[in-house]
């Protein structure tokens, strides 16, 4: 089959892939229990499974992880001597937030000025279904192929690295393509080379027994949610950069450009609006630590009343760049946080655990193949970039099989918003990502002949 056929046969396919998109969006898959029943994973699971059961990967089943989630796992060997391909993808979701905020119902696909809408379009399950495609373009199989599919990655609770460990056997693999990840911009090849580790803590700022009337105690007590205030902002310097002590914020990032106009666009900032900290775009997301104050407990405005507050929380997440040690990170914020409280209020700072950081080997054979297809699906150059979410399996495979090439490409680009309201993917992308994997697997299994 030639490269024009492969892609012409994706083409063609697009119209059930969709149909495939909307049947697992459609499932509430998301991996916390308080948010969506556990009948909505395993339904996913199951979908995921038998999809791929017809997609030609008939040894498959279910794992259930240390997490209680159910982890897809299926191999179809390969001719003797032949490299082997994993595929991975993930088919939980993150919650749709305030569907109000939604232009379309989140779990029903819907197709506006081409692109297609709904949770999980982009992250992952449209790269599944990239997976999917792939597949059902070829006419045989020359490598062995395994697919793994996640139930729990947006948790972050780690069934799947555990099983890793407990069951290696079932990840065996000369090169791993992990489809979490996706391009700088919409049809631009891109390969995702690092990914930033991260660690999430949640920060409690005790002051007074109860609350106090505010015209009467304010001024002399001390409030929790002020000092609360102050403690965040001190982890950013005047410039607006993160700023912890005992941690180096200086990195640069070698590889794509991140425009600073491109960035304002893709990350929806408002007119007139600046952007903190110093350096490139791509230095401060891709290359240095970055914090995020995610959440915090205190009165909301509509139950605000007039009274000094005696206790706040927040929950603070530090993303961490390749080559930063994700213990000594997640030390230094725990430290920076205590050091930086006030008036001796009472202050404890509890870690939720940390992920490490991934650096990509790129000077093996299947990455110098896949820039080539790359490349020559896109009609681009290709373009490397680094990612600011973790993905903690990566690190997991890399103690698992050190020899094993791992990949990161897939569906996701900027316009996707994913993790958002109006998640969506385009269906182009996912052709393209499809056909590149297609040609992959052609030409290990002819290199291997």
């Amino acid at each position: 089959m030639t490269d024009n056929t492969t892609a012409e046969r994706i083409d063609a396919l697009v119209g059930s892939a969709r149909d495939d998109l909307a049947e697992l969006v459609a499932i509430r898959s998301i991996a916390d229990r308080d948010l969506a029943p556990a009948t909505e994973c395993e339904r996913a699971a199951r979908w995921s499974a038998d999809a791929f059961a017809r997609a030609g990967i008939s040894d498959i089943d279910l794992y259930r992880t240390a997490d209680d989630s159910q982890a897809v796992i299926g191999h179809r060997p390969g001719p003797e001597g032949s490299p082997t391909v994993l595929l991975y993808g993930h088919y939980d979701v993150q919650p749709p937030g305030d569907e109000q905020l939604w232009d379309s119902p989140p779990f029903e696909l819907i197709e506006r000025d081409g692109r297609w809408y709904g949770r999980g379009a982009a992250d992952c399950k449209g790269n599944l279904i990239a997976h999917l495609l792939a597949l059902r373009a070829l006419d045989k199989l020359n490598v062995g192929v395994r697919i793994v599919v996640e139930g729990s990655e947006e948790q972050g609770t780690g069934g799947l690295e555990a099983l890793v460990r407990e069951r290696p056997d079932l990840f065996a693999a000369d090169v791993m393509v992990i489809a979490d990840v996706g391009n700088v911009a919409l049809g631009t090849p891109t390969m995702t080379t690092s990914l930033r580790g991260m660690t999430t803590v949640l920060l409690q700022i005790d002051t007074l027994r109860g609350a106090l009337h505010s015209g009467m105690f304010g001024g002399a007590a001390p409030d929790a949610l002020a000092i609360m205030i102050e403690v965040l902002g001190s982890l950013r310097d005047a410039d607006g950069n993160t700023h912890i002590d005992g941690l180096d914020c200086s990195g640069t990032w070698v590889g794509a450009d991140y425009a600073d106009d491109q960035f304002r666009l893709d990350a929806g900032v408002l007119d007139g609006v600046d952007l903190p900290g110093t350096g490139t775009v791509a230095d401060r997301v891709w290359a240095r630590p970055s914090v995020t104050v995610l959440g915090i407990d205190c009165p909301g405005v509509a139950e605000a009343a007039a009274a000094i507050v005696p206790r706040c929380r927040a929950k603070v997440s530090l993303r961490i760049p390749p080559g930063m040690d994700a213990r000594h990170a997640m030390d230094s914020l725990v430290a920076h946080l205590h050091d930086k409280t006030p008036f001796g209020a009472h202050v404890s700072v509890t870690a939720e655990g940390f992920g490490a950081p991934f650096q990509a080997t790129t000077n093996g054979p299947a990455y110098d193949e896949l820039s080539k297809i790359m490349a020559e699906v896109f009609g681009k150059p290709l373009v490397t970039a680094g990612q600011g979410g973790a993905i903690p399996l990566c690190n997991t495979l890399a103690e698992a099989y050190p020899q094993a090439e791992i990949v990161l490409i897939g569906v996701e680009e900027p316009r996707c918003q994913i993790h958002a309201a109006n998640e969506s993917v385009d269906p182009a992308e996912i052709c393209r990502i499809a056909t590149v994997e297609a040609m992959l697997l052609q030409r290990l299994g002819t290199q291997s002949d």
